[in-house]
């Protein structure tokens, strides 16, 4: 059968990635933008802290589950037909949470958001590998990694305009408005410069395993869920449903190797993880989004909740974070063919770096409440952290996918997505939750342009918070450490014909 890798290289090609990142960039936008507006959500739909934090996590967490399975439908469907789904999902169900008349009804659109917003990142992924020759994928991964910084980065300052735009009661439904314009608009550019693409189709592999979903689905919420809801009970025995969630991914990695032969359909063909590049890769990334993720959401609740900043002061005290991520991943992206994992080795000393230098300025500036002030003293060490990020990012998923036969692309980009978006939901929730015990019993800021009468408890918060993330970056420089020993090697069944 042919497939992509066997035709002449699209002259779309590059007109095409910047449709399909545009798509990626609004879903990767959703993660963060939410943050700047869940005060405006809770005052207008009087929303409690359980609902406002599922408004988050309810997205986060279908945003990690789906990509597996994304990944698989792209190999057997065509990646193009699922981007289409994903996005048009995914502009439908924006406009329904912009028009949430409840709490329950946001939190239910915003679930069905993030299942199809998951299906866009493998597909990007896909048709990187597929489309582009090996020589030019270090360059359109690092589009994709600017647009990870950017989307996730630049999430709070859009949010802020927005809200700042359309005020308090309206200004929180912009935020999810503005994904159906931009949606339709690259729907509409992807009918013109996406190729059609052809699924690779084995015998048997053009049915999806749903046991197979359903074991991984059960098994991520059983283990994520006391990480997002322990903050609201504060039960340590929540902790306990992390057993079966275990044993459940356990079966589920079971099911799937006995499916991986040929002949077989898996939903994840465990094969992939012979490839000891591919395996620590992923790894790496579980750990690095656990730390980057996290610190624009703890920035962003010290900016509001202890010194008082507006959404739009909070998103801009954290845009030096997005403009390093964009220069990092735009370098990097054109280093990494030449210089190899060394480059994340120093990367992820840079940001590990970053985070301590910016926990030092936060603390020796603890008495400092104008925005201005604030946000001047930590331009340098947060344009060092997006750079360290930026160069993390894009060499890792370059790196990570290089040894993997392209064919196999969705399926592998659809694992190291789940494993990004896991390790975000992990370093939102882990680093969160050491801030918001730090603040227990502590009153936050009571309106805006009025610090919280203990901001110094929030600034203490923020370090706390800083620490969690310093012990993530910490482990994966270890394992970069690790994945620079590691030889490419590429296993027999990856050469095998389709």
């Amino acid at each position: 059968m042919t497939t992509e890798a066997d035709l002449p290289l699209d002259p779309h090609r590059w007109r095409g990635l910047v449709v399909i990142l545009l798509g990626q960039f609004c879903a990767l936008l959703d993660v963060s933008i939410t943050n700047v507006a869940l005060p405006s959500i809770g005052r207008s739909l009087g929303a409690g802290a359980s609902e406002l934090q599922w408004v988050v996590t309810g997205y986060v967490l279908a945003f990690a589950l789906i990509p597996v399975i994304g990944g698989r439908l792209g190999d057997t469907r065509g990646r193009r037909r699922m981007f289409f789904i994903g996005l048009s999902g995914f502009v439908i169900a924006s406009a329904a949470v912009g028009l949430s008349p409840s709490p329950l009804v946001m939190i239910i659109a915003r679930v069905i958001q993030g299942f199809f917003g998951g299906l866009l990142g493998p597909q990007v992924s896909g048709y990187i590998q597929n489309t582009f020759a090996k020589s030019e994928r270090g360059r359109a991964f690092g589009l994709l990694g600017g647009v990870i910084g950017v989307g996730t980065a630049l999430g709070p300052v859009v949010g802020g305009l927005l809200i700042g735009l359309g005020g308090p009661e309206f200004g929180w439904r912009l935020v999810f408005f503005i994904n159906v314009p931009i949606g339709v608009v690259a729907l509409l550019l992807a009918t013109r410069w996406v190729r059609r693409d052809t699924p690779v189709v084995d015998r048997g592999s053009s049915s999806l395993d749903a046991p197979g979903a359903i074991l991984l689905g059960i098994g991520l919420l059983l283990v994520l869920f006391p990480l997002v809801e322990f903050d609201q009970f504060h039960n340590g025995w929540l902790f306990l449903l992390m057993f079966p969630g275990a044993a459940v991914l356990a079966a589920f990695i079971r099911r799937e190797r006995s499916l991986s032969v040929p002949g077989g359909s898996p939903l994840l063909d465990v094969r992939l993880f012979r490839v000891p590049t591919f395996t620590t890769g992923v790894a790496f990334a579980v750990v690095f989004f656990c730390s980057n993720t996290g610190i624009p959401l703890l920035l962003s609740l010290y900016y509001q909740q202890g010194l008082g900043f507006s959404a739009l002061e909070s998103g801009v005290g954290i845009s030096a974070f997005a403009v390093g991520f964009v220069l990092g991943s735009q370098v990097s992206g054109r280093l990494i063919t030449r210089l190899g994992r060394p480059l994340v080795l120093v990367a992820v000393s840079v940001f590990f770096a970053a985070t301590l230098a910016i926990g030092v300025v936060v603390h020796f500036a603890g008495t400092v409440t104008n925005p201005t002030d604030v946000i001047l003293r930590l331009v340098i060490p947060l344009l060092a952290l997006g750079v360290g990020g930026g160069s993390i990012v894009t060499p890792n998923q370059t790196l990570t996918l290089m040894d993997v036969d392209p064919r196999m692309g969705g399926a592998a980009g659809g694992v190291l997505q789940t494993g990004q978006r896991v390790g975000s939901s992990v370093g939102q929730t882990v680093l969160g939750t050491l801030f918001f015990l730090s603040v227990a019993n502590v009153a936050v800021s009571s309106h805006i342009g009025q610090p919280a009468t203990d901001h110094v408890a929030f600034t203490n918060a923020l370090d706390i918070g800083l620490a969690g993330s310093l012990v993530f970056s910490g482990t994966a420089l270890v394992l970069g450490l690790v994945n620079v020993r590691r030889k490419r090697i590429r296993p027999p069944f990856m050469e095998a014909p389709g």
